[in-house]
C-alpha cells in the first residue's frame, strides 16, 4: 500500500510541476524569443539572448518530459538551474511573495526539481518509463511494501 501511495504522489507531483513549467515556457514561446529576450534584458539578466532561449526551451520541453516521466533526473537538473537563475537574478531580492515579484513560485519549483533530481522519480507507476525501471528511486528511499 505504501508503494502505491508513493507512486501516486510522485506521479501527481511530477505531472503538476510539468504542467506549470509548460505553461510558463509556452507563455515565453508565444511572446516570441525577441520579446522574452527584451524582458530578460530589462530585468538585468546576463546574456539575455542565451537565457531567454534556455528558459523557453527548458521550461517547455522539460515540462513535457516531466509530464511523460522521461529523463526526469537530467531534466530536473536543467530546471533546477533555470529556477536558481531566476531566483539569483530576478526574484531573490524581492521578498517571498510572488505577488510582489518574490521567489515563492521559483523557490517551490526549484525545490520540486531538486527532489526529482535526488529521488529520480522517473519510473513511478503509470509512466512510459515504468516498463524499463522498477521505480527509478534509490533503494534507500523506496517505501517498503506492506
Amino acid at each position: 500500500m505504501k508503494r502505491v501511495l508513493f507512486d501516486v504522489a510522485a506521479l501527481i507531483a511530477r505531472v503538476a510541476t510539468g504542467v506549470i513549467f509548460v505553461a510558463h515556457g509556452w507563455q515565453k514561446w508565444q511572446s516570441g524569443l525577441g520579446a522574452t529576450t527584451q524582458g530578460f534584458r530589462e530585468m538585468g539578466i546576463p546574456t539575455p539572448e542565451l537565457a531567454a532561449g534556455y528558459a523557453t526551451v527548458v521550461e517547455t520541453v522539460g515540462g513535457i518530459f516531466l509530464i511523460l516521466g522521461l529523463l526526469v533526473r537530467p531534466v530536473a537538473l536543467l530546471l533546477l538551474i533555470n529556477m536558481l537563475g531566476a531566483i539569483m537574478f530576478v526574484h531573490g531580492t524581492k521578498g517571498v511573495m510572488v505577488g510582489e515579484g518574490g521567489w515563492e513560485l521559483t523557490g517551490a519549483l526549484g525545490a520540486l526539481s531538486l527532489l526529482f533530481l535526488a529521488l529520480g522519480v522517473a519510473g513511478s507507476a503509470w509512466t512510459p518509463s515504468s516498463a524499463r525501471s522498477s521505480a527509478g528511486v534509490p533503494s534507500g528511499v523506496r517505501p517498503r511494501r506492506s
